[in-house]
Formats: structure tokens, sequence, C-alpha cells
């Protein structure tokens, strides 16, 4: 699965930068939530499996980031970026776009292979769990404060987004409900595949691994 996991990764990223590449200019938050969505909640989970167990994989050079640790850096990235200085800093200028991009995707990295460590049981099984979940319910809560914020937090006026123009009001909400529906999902539904791994049989698992 290594090999379709890399390619479907790189394909991601390719039109997570595509998509960069055709809106950094026009200042809407929609259009940069679904390049983040696609980078973080797509690219990073794919590459992650990609990298699992070789050479390039985090979690085999940084054995002490858990799940948790990861799970907290990611959401310190995510939310720093998101402040409206940092917001208007990598809409102006490519290197902090750049800087922005390489940071949503090594957090996303590191974290989904914190959280899918390779012969990892029990406890650290559980706090994967707990790490992916925790990931979730930061991205829901960001997602709501932008959809339901009385007022646009990152300027006014009107925006283009993918050739469409809307007001900075309905862009900002339009980019929350793009958080809440890929970003916690795709999280939610990471943690669901490892709480239904914890929970086959023990026997089961042992023959996966053997066949490994």
């Amino acid at each position: 699965m290594k090999n379709p996991a890399l390619v479907a990764g790189i394909f991601a990223l390719c039109l997570a930068l595509a998509l960069l590449a055709t809106s950094w200019n026009d200042g809407s938050l929609t259009a940069h939530m679904i390049v983040h969505m696609t980078t973080v909640a797509i690219a990073a989970p794919l590459l992650a499996i990609a990298v699992s167990g070789r050479r390039l994989d985090p979690a085999v050079h940084l054995p002490w980031i858990g799940p948790l640790l990861a799970s907290v850096a990611e959401l310190i990235v995510v939310w720093l970026w998101h402040m409206p200085a940092l917001r208007r800093l990598a809409e102006a200028r490519l290197d902090a776009m750049l800087l922005e991009q390489a940071s949503f995707l090594l957090a996303g990295i590191l974290l989904w292979t914190a959280c899918f460590r390779r012969h990892e049981e029990g406890a650290q099984r559980l706090a994967g769990i707990i790490g992916l979940l925790f990931t979730s319910i930061h991205m829901t809560l960001l997602g709501v404060l932008l959809t339901l914020a009385p007022r646009p937090l990152y300027g006014v006026g009107e925006v283009t987004c993918l050739g469409f123009v809307l007001g900075r009001d309905t862009d900002q909400q339009l980019g929350g409900v793009v958080m809440l529906l890929v970003g916690a999902a795709a999280y939610m539904l990471g943690a669901l595949i490892l709480l239904a791994d914890v929970l086959k049989p023990t026997s089961s698992r042992g023959n996966q691994c053997g066949q490994g």
C-alpha cells in the first residue's frame, strides 16, 4: 500500500500547491482553507502511510514525540497561522506563505506518523486515538469560531475565491465550514480506524504482524 499512498499523497500535495498558486493573491480564506485541508487532512496522512517504518519516518528518528505531543504541536501551528496578524503576513509575503504551508505539512506528517506508529500496542495505541480526537476537536472549534464569528476576522470588503466574488463575512463562514467538513472529519475517521484496530481480537492483530 505504501507506493500507491506515496503517489496519492504527492498528487494531493501538488493539487494543494496548484490551488495555492492560483489563489494566493486573492485574499480568500475559503481558498486558503481548501489548500490547508488538502495538505493536512489528505496529503499528510497519505505521505505518513508511505514513509511509515522507513528511513524518512519521523516516528523512527523522533521516538520521544508521541501522539499527544504531536497533536499539541499541530494545534499550535494551526492556531498561530490563523491569527489575523500572521494570516495577513502569509497573504502578503511569499516566504511567509511557503513557511506556513511547510509547517502545516510537517506538523501533519508528524502527527499522523506518531498516531499510526507501527507495532504500538495498548496505551500507545490509545494515545494515538486520543491524539487524533483532540486534533478533530480543536479543528472543530476553529471551524466553529470562523463560521459563527459576528464579524470578519481578516479584513473587510470583497475577495475572489476560485473565480467567485464573495464578501469577507461569507468567505470566512465558508472557510470555517470547509474546516469542519474536511478537517474535523478526517481526524475523526483516523481515530475510528485506530479504534477498530484496537478492538480487533489479539490473534487477528498478531497474524497481521506476522504476515507483515
